[in-house]
């Protein structure tokens, strides 16, 4: 479970003040995925890494009871200068996972041949995501951030492979999203929010989050 009470959130822009979450309350239970949809620039990614704890809220509190993912696409506790077989060793270990697992779970998914046992630094951005994308899987987590959806690559073979195995996952795992597309959050998520001008407003069903968005968005 996830738990925001009464958080707020905002940044000062050099010119303004601008306000994430104005006393935000809302309650994330296992196996009830969630989604935010909201606008480019208003803060999704904020919110994500406050749910994982990288980043804290103003005011309130935020409380977690089970384990739950570092966002899709944050390579936080990776280094560059260190091959993905390196890497993917060094997660295991802070996790307390076994490193043979996780290095042949990231090798056969990410599909990186050769370039596996290549550091970091020399990635494309594609390259690092589906890296990135292949590590959130291989650890075993009870609520699984995402940002945005699947990353983007345009290997049609690693996005066939990574959607299995993000289904399969989500036979026993809870996912939150946050995008500003509503069809990102049709593949995951069964009910939803919209994050508007700094106020989080909660729907039932994903249906009414996205009649509200779609209302906002044209107005």
């Amino acid at each position: 479970m996830i738990e925001f009470k009464n958080v707020s959130k905002s940044f000062w822009t050099g010119k303004q003040r601008k306000v994430i979450l104005d006393q935000a309350s809302f309650r994330v239970e296992l196996g009830q995925s969630f989604g935010i949809l909201a606008p480019n620039g208003s803060g999704k990614t904020t919110i994500i890494n406050m749910m994982a704890g990288l980043e804290k809220p103003d005011e309130g509190e935020i409380r977690r009871t089970s384990r739950v993912s570092f966002p899709l696409g944050f390579m936080g506790g990776v280094v560059s200068k260190l091959s993905a077989k390196e890497n993917a060793r060094y997660i295991a270990q802070l996790y307390g996972l076994d490193p043979d697992y996780i290095e042949a779970y990231t090798r056969w998914l990410c599909g990186l041949e050769e370039y596996y046992d290549f550091p970091l630094g020399t990635y494309s951005a594609g390259m690092r995501a589906r890296f990135s994308f292949s590590l959130l899987l291989a650890l075993d987590f009870d609520i699984y951030l995402i940002d945005e959806g699947m990353p983007q690559t345009t290997d049609a073979e690693f996005n066939r492979k990574a959607g299995d195995a993000l289904r399969e996952r989500l036979e026993s795992a809870t996912v939150i999203i946050v995008s500003h597309q509503a069809k990102t959050l049709e593949k995951f998520a069964s009910s939803a929010g919209v994050l508007r001008d700094g106020q989080l407003y909660i729907f039932d069903t994903l249906e009414e989050a996205k009649q509200l968005y779609d209302y906002s968005t044209q107005g």
